[in-house]
């Protein structure tokens, strides 16, 4: 009787369909067309802002000097180059920064993230005195912006040393500007960029797991750490593949700590932040137009740079999104 039933539904028409409802299937079709074209209209404006940015410095970055000046163009060039990109690449050194930014951004996200992981467990699992003051701090790490603490972290570096031991051994303090030390002594003190905000996501992840999961371990004589590496870490990948992201991303395109630690070592970031001296004193020696170098043209170097500097995240990002969109459903259902 169903299927014949719905033999019989198919073969009417809308019109007769809708009269039999009542005009509810009408009202039912026009409010899901409605729907979804106010779907489509708020996702598609969602794209274009984040797409209209880079589409237009694409354009800019392969424009010749004649078409900047062109007021007849508003995108797309008359006249393609790709001599930008060989001028910015050699002003920002970029091979030599991208290795450096590379390997420095991957080091220092892997060492933020073991160090977040062990502590926003522990925050979710274990009780220990102050603990509410504690997280507190955490809190804090995420409120208050580096720049307030710069002075402090210039001088702790600047003149290192462990309870004086430094200073009686050898004299003097140890300096350890100029190298990537103090980036993994904060980094696993949970000091780094961000590591704030890390310890919280992690903790957050950690206290929707259900604990039977690690008290039938510990019946089964597993102890704390294997618990922890054997049946908590494997579950959360997501998240900590979004953290890693994070991290990786807020590290490569980071110029406050890099200044401040690093000093002559070529990165992107840096690199990319002093594009528009090189290039004035590029044109200066090249073309001998000492004062000359026009706004627009500034600007179009500036655009060459971000697009060289993104790239890499970008590649990032579509390798690893399966896990960062896996990681956002996950941590939104369970905190």
């Amino acid at each position: 009787m169903s299927k014949a039933k719905a033999a019989v539904e198919g073969r009417r028409s809308f019109s007769e369909r809708n009269r039999l409802s009542g005009g509810y299937l009408l009202k039912k079709t026009a409010g899901s067309i409605v729907l979804k074209i106010l779907r489509f209209v708020l996702i598609f404006g969602l794209c274009f802002m984040i797409l209209e940015p880079i589409v237009n410095k694409f354009c800019v970055s392969i424009m010749t000097e004649k078409d900047l000046y062109d007021t007849t163009i508003n995108i797309l060039p008359r006249h393609l180059t790709t001599g930008n990109y060989a001028v910015v690449a050699e002003l920002m050194n970029f091979w030599e920064a991208l290795f450096n930014s590379l390997w420095i951004s991957i080091a220092v996200s892997v060492v933020q993230i073991a160090a977040c992981t062990l502590t926003g467990y522990g925050f979710a699992r274990f009780k220990f005195p102050l603990k509410k003051f504690w997280f507190a701090c955490v809190i804090l790490i995420i409120l208050i912006p580096p720049q307030t603490i710069s002075s402090p972290l210039y001088l702790h570096f600047r003149f290192f040393d462990i309870f004086g031991l430094f200073e009686t051994i050898t004299g003097t303090p140890v300096n350890l500007r100029g190298s990537v030390i103090p980036y993994f002594l904060m980094s696993a003190g949970c000091m780094g960029l961000k590591d704030g905000l890390y310890i919280f996501l992690v903790r957050q992840f950690f206290r929707g797991i259900p604990k039977e999961l690690e008290e039938a371990a510990y019946v089964d004589g597993c102890g704390t750490l294997r618990t922890f590496i054997r049946i908590m870490l494997p579950d959360a990948k997501p998240i900590l593949t979004s953290c890693f992201l994070f991290s990786f991303v807020w590290q490569w395109t980071d110029s406050f700590y890099s200044a401040l630690f690093l000093g002559g070592k070529k990165l992107l970031s840096t690199g990319l932040a002093s594009l528009a001296d090189n290039f004035s004193n590029y044109m200066q020696v090249t073309y001998q137009r000492a004062g000359q170098t026009s706004e627009a043209l500034l600007q179009q170097m500036n655009a060459t740079g971000v697009l060289l500097v993104v790239t890499p995240i970008i590649l990032l990002y579509l390798v690893a999104q399966k896990g960062f969109v896996e990681s956002l459903s996950s941590t939104g259902i369970k905190m």
